[in-house]
Parts: structure tokens; sequence; C-alpha cells
């Protein structure tokens, strides 16, 4: 499987302890954690347009599986972390049954905090190195109600050193994988962001999505809608995922 050069990103000046997990969040289309590699297309049943499975992503760099379960079985995955409020919701698809809601799927979703920094692991960034390992904060997971959606309430994820701003996904039906993925976010609602005084410290990514060694190619399905919220003062973020089951 052909990996993508982290070097070439500048990702090398991390410390030792990030580099490893890094270079797992590289790689493009990681069949090691995904189940079901069917490129079939249906046709929406809403919009009567075609679908096709969305892209398949690498699940690095770091995805925690041995904490999921009833400790992340959750709407809220904030756990008291800082940053602008971002309400997620997430519709399943399936493009073996004309592109119908899925219901009762799982959806696993992990993101970093507003400093770049994921939970489980030691991290290093901006700030140096963090232990986090026996945290679980910006990681949850759902399961699809009668509409195929799953909702989570988080913040708006920061971004760390090779990577634009995104979000991972997995989603399993009958505790099968069927597509580990990928959300990525508007550059211009980022560069917004990360202008706030919550986020300004670390500043802007140079990294655009179109830059971006794993959304680049791959940004028409996985770019998601993002809107703002008057009420939250945060945003809200709506995405449809497609899956072959």
């Amino acid at each position: 499987m052909e990996r993508k050069d982290f070097l070439r990103n500048g990702m090398g000046i991390l410390g030792l302890a990030s580099i490893v997990p890094m270079l797992n969040a590289c790689g493009k289309d990681d069949t090691t954690t995904n189940a079901d590699t069917d490129t079939s297309t249906g046709t929406d049943t809403e919009t009567g347009e075609t679908c096709t499975v969305s892209d398949t992503e690498t699940d690095g760099p770091y995805p925690l599986y041995k904490s999921r379960g009833s400790s992340i079985q959750r709407v809220d995955i904030t756990d008291g972390k800082t940053g602008l409020p971002l309400s997620i919701l997430i519709t399943v698809r399936n493009v073996k049954d004309n592109c119908n809601i899925i219901s009762n799927a799982r959806v696993d979703i992990w993101h970093c905090d507003k400093d770049g920094y994921y939970s489980g692991y030691s991290n290093t960034g901006y700030l140096g190195t963090q232990d986090n390992t026996a945290l679980v904060f910006c990681r949850g997971l759902q399961y699809t109600d009668s509409a195929g959606q799953v909702k989570f309430t988080s913040i708006y994820p920061g971004w760390y050193t090779g990577r634009v701003t995104h979000i991972h996904a997995q989603i399993y039906v009958d505790s099968s994988l069927k597509l580990t993925t990928q959300i990525a976010f508007p550059d211009a609602i980022n560069t917004a962001v990360y202008k706030t005084s919550l986020y300004s410290a670390h500043g802007q990514n140079s990294i655009t999505n179109a830059q971006d060694n794993i959304i680049m190619d791959s940004l028409d399905n996985e770019l998601a809608t993002v809107t703002t919220n008057s009420t939250t003062g945060g945003y809200d973020l709506t995405h449809t995922i497609y899956i072959s089951a």
C-alpha cells in the first residue's frame, strides 16, 4: 500500500513520541481498517442523484480502539475542553439500497482539541508534550436513529502540523466495519475560527484542503456543510457518509 510522505509537510519536526502515530495519519486507503471496499453506486432516493461510497481514509493518527464502548457512547464529547461549540449531525446512507438511510449503524468519531492534541496518547505539539493517555475527550460513538442520523456536541477542532482540520469517522453495521473516512471543514471557516481569541495562540494553519495529502483528492465527498449558530456562538456541521452494506 502506498504511503504519503509526511516529511513534505514538515512533520519531521515533531517530537519522537508523535512520529509513529503520525505515520498512520498519512496513509491513504488503509485497507487494514476497512471491511468493505465496494465502490458500487446507487441513486439517492431524496435527490435523485447518483451516490458513491465515501472515500476510504486512514484511521490514524490516534484511533484508540481500546477505549471504544460505553465510556464514549455519548452525545456530548467535549469533556470540559474549551473551544467554539460545534454541533455535529451525520447521516449514513447505503449505496446498495438506492442510497436509503441506515438505522442502527454505529458511528464512531474522534478529533483533536483546539490546540491540536488528541486524547488517549502522549502528543507533542506547539504547547510541548501533553500526556493525554488516560483521557477520552473529543471521542464518541452513537447508533443511527430511524432517520439514519447521529448527533454529537463537541468543539471546533484545531490543527496539528502536516494536516488540515478534520474529523475521523468509522461506520459499523452489525459489528462489521464498513468504512473508515474523514470529514473536512471549509477553508474560510477554518481561517475565521483560528482568528478568534480561543484559537489565535496557535495561529493559522498554512495547509488548506487543496494542499492536504489526504483530503485533496476526496474533498468532493468529505467536505462538510458548516454554518454559524447564533444561539451557541459556534457552528453546526452536517454531513452525509455513504457506505456499501
